[in-house]
């Protein structure tokens, strides 16, 4: 048989035609498919799931979950070293199971890198007063290294206030000043998902949540980049990292005590 081209155009537009329609019936069938899986249940079974089964933590009396790492327990350096050289950490160790900033010999850092963690620290500020503004019991959680939570004596002490106590170091003020009285221990739970890159590209920024003394100061704060003392902030790429704690230099004498990380 002799097909015309306007014979042939007609059979293309049949079968384009079938096709379309066939389509079209898997579409039908694929959207009644999904209305049916999204009917309201009748029996509690159907709304039930059984797995993934969460592991079990259990927390001792110092209030430490059992998955966690301990990073001080007041006994040694073991799990630090110096930012500065690798060193020794110099700070000093104390008899009551803390750590106090050594005055001008550089900040300390976790031997173990990091991702997304639930981080526990607790800190103090000197009971006696030196020093006013930033220059007051200055200190500072760098968790990769890079993004700073605030430690800081803002107690009848004002300052900036995306600089102050629980800040995100010039990015988020807090939410409220919760601190102790000057010279009493604080506590910080920081929970922290880490950014990712797509090679030198950012794909998902980093955010942060903490707790002050049991007091939210931060709510899933999206990170800006890298924390900048002058400057804005922007993002480079990275893996895991070190926490870091920090030697501010003007005789702080801050001091940490019960260190332990969740790795999520």
């Amino acid at each position: 048989m002799k097909y015309t081209s306007i014979t042939v155009a007609v059979l293309m537009a049949v079968q384009l035609s079938c096709q379309e329609k066939v389509q079209e019936e898997t579409k039908t069938e694929a959207q009644s498919k999904v209305a049916q899986s999204k009917e309201e249940p009748t029996k509690p079974e159907e709304t039930e799931v059984y797995e993934p089964v969460p592991p079990t933590v259990t927390v001792d009396t110092k209030g430490v979950p059992s998955d966690a790492i301990v990073l001080f327990d007041g006994s040694n350096f073991d799990e630090w070293t110096s930012s500065v050289d690798s060193t020794a950490v110099q700070w000093h160790l104390n008899d009551d199971g803390s750590m106090t900033v050594k005055d001008k010999v550089g900040d300390i850092q976790t031997k173990r890198n990091f991702g997304s963690i639930q981080l526990h620290l607790e800190w103090k500020s000197p009971a006696e007063i030196l020093r006013d503004g930033q220059n007051r019991a200055n200190s500072g959680v760098f968790i990769q290294q890079r993004y700073e939570v605030q430690v800081l004596d803002n107690n009848d002490n004002p300052t900036y206030t995306n600089g102050q106590v629980g800040s995100v170091y010039k990015q988020s003020i807090p939410l409220a000043m919760a601190s102790v009285p000057t010279g009493e221990w604080n506590t910080y739970d920081i929970i922290f998902h880490a950014p990712e890159f797509d090679g030198e590209k950012l794909s998902e920024p980093a955010y942060v949540t903490v707790l002050h003394n049991g007091v939210l100061i931060q709510d899933h704060f999206e990170i800006e980049g890298t924390i900048k003392f002058i400057g804005w902030p922007k993002y480079e790429a990275h893996g895991k990292a070190p926490l870091k704690l920090q030697d501010h230099g003007d005789n702080s004498r801050v001091s940490y005590r019960n260190i332990w990380v969740r790795e999520l």
